[in-house]
This record gives C-alpha cells, sequence and structure tokens, in this order.
C-alpha cells in the first residue's frame, strides 16, 4: 500500500500559497526595488555567513542529496519517479520563464541606479540577468512540499517551511533576486511538486491495473 501524507501536503501549501500571495501583492504595492532595499537591508557579518552558506539550501546539488534521503532514509524508492518528475518539471517551468517569457530580466544590481543602497555580501558573485523567478526558491519549496508528502511527522509542516523561508531570503539578502523573484519560485515549486504527485499516482494505479490484469490470466 502505498502512503503520501496529503494532510500534511495541503497544510504546507496552503501555508506556501499565503506566503507567496503577500510577498507578490507587497512587490505590486510598494514597489519590488523598494520592497528589496527594505528586505535588503545589512544584519551583520554573523548573516552574511550565514546566508550565504544557507542559499545553499536551495541549489540544484540539493537534489542529488534528496535522493540518497529517499532512497536510503526514508526508503521509499516507490516515490523515486516523484522526486526525478519534480526535478523536471522545476526546472523546465524556471528556464521557461528565465530565457522565452521573461528573458533578461535584470537583477538587483543591474536593475538598481545607485548601487551603493543595495547590501552586497563579500565572496558572492552577483549575477545580473534571468531574475525571475527565483530558481533557489522554488528548489527549496519542492523540497519541503515533497518531503510533507513523504514524512509522517507534523513538525516537517512548520520546520520545513522554515528552510524553505530561509533560502527563498538568503537569495534576496544576497542581492541575487528581488522578493518578487522568490514570491514567483514558490508558485513554481508548488506547480512542480503537484504536476510530479499527479504523475506518481498514475504510475501507482496503472501498475495495479497491470497487475489485476496479470492476475485475471492465472
Amino acid at each position: 500500500m502505498h502512503y503520501l501524507n496529503k494532510r500534511n501536503f495541503i497544510i504546507a501549501v496552503t501555508l506556501s500559497l499565503g506566503v507567496s500571495i503577500a510577498v507578490l501583492l507587497t512587490s505590486f504595492l510598494i514597489g519590488k526595488q523598494d520592497f528589496f532595499l527594505l528586505a535588503n537591508t545589512d544584519m551583520g557579518g554573523f548573516a552574511d555567513y550565514f546566508f550565504a552558506a544557507f542559499t545553499y539550501g536551495g541549489d540544484s546539488v540539493m537534489w542529488i542529496v534528496a535522493l540518497l534521503i529517499v532512497l536510503f532514509v526514508l526508503k521509499r524508492k516507490d516515490t523515486v519517479a516523484m522526486l526525478i518528475c519534480s526535478f523536471a518539471i522545476v526546472t523546465i517551468l524556471t528556464q521557461i520563464c528565465k530565457y522565452v517569457i521573461v528573458p533578461d530580466e535584470p537583477r538587483p544590481t543591474k536593475a538598481i541606479a545607485d548601487t551603493l543602497l543595495i547590501h552586497t555580501v563579500p565572496g558572492v558573485e552577483l549575477h545580473t540577468v534571468s531574475s525571475f523567478p527565483s530558481g533557489h526558491t522554488a528548489t527549496a519549496f519542492c523540497f519541503y512540499l515533497l518531503f510533507c508528502l513523504l514524512l509522517n511527522k507534523r513538525w516537517w509542516v512548520i520546520a520545513g517551511l522554515l528552510y524553505a523561508l530561509l533560502v527563498g531570503y538568503s537569495r534576496v539578502y544576497l542581492a541575487q533576486h528581488f522578493p518578487l523573484d522568490a514570491g514567483a519560485g514558490i508558485i513554481v515549486g508548488i506547480v512542480s511538486v503537484f504536476g510530479a504527485l499527479k504523475f506518481q499516482e498514475y504510475l501507482w494505479s496503472s501498475n495495479k491495473k497491470s497487475r489485476q490484469v496479470a492476475d485475471g490470466f492465472q
């Protein structure tokens, strides 16, 4: 019997969607540049080091870590297809947005004329284009929602949300993205995992029907 924690998933999607809507609305109401400058405030050396490190929680290499956890910690090889599908969808959606729908969208250091207003962290390579949406944020929310489905633990709904939010905020703190980009990244993550979930359920249903047909011939 295949099990996924739909209850935690629905709660997590609701929370994530609420955060995304709040970020997007604030970006439009006060302006994405003003919102960025407000959120990009220098918090000191510890914050610089923390967010420079924590931002890797949304890096593409984390998909390998997630796969290892699914296979060897959770022992849920029956859900590998869902993980791979999430990776494929989030990658495709992010790249289409960045290079087809809104190509060469300027990032903060290119879009804001007075760069002295921007807090940057020494040692962090700053990108200047392909701002929308934030791929790191999308990836972090994919992990958050996927493990809400895979873990039968309520604490992950909050702890995982905090992890994903910190990754998303790190992109703003490091001057790599506008909050608007992070808010859109959350939406991309939600859509990606929802699509992957439907694909996984389709596979399970197809396999069940195949076994029933095979049993009928025995």
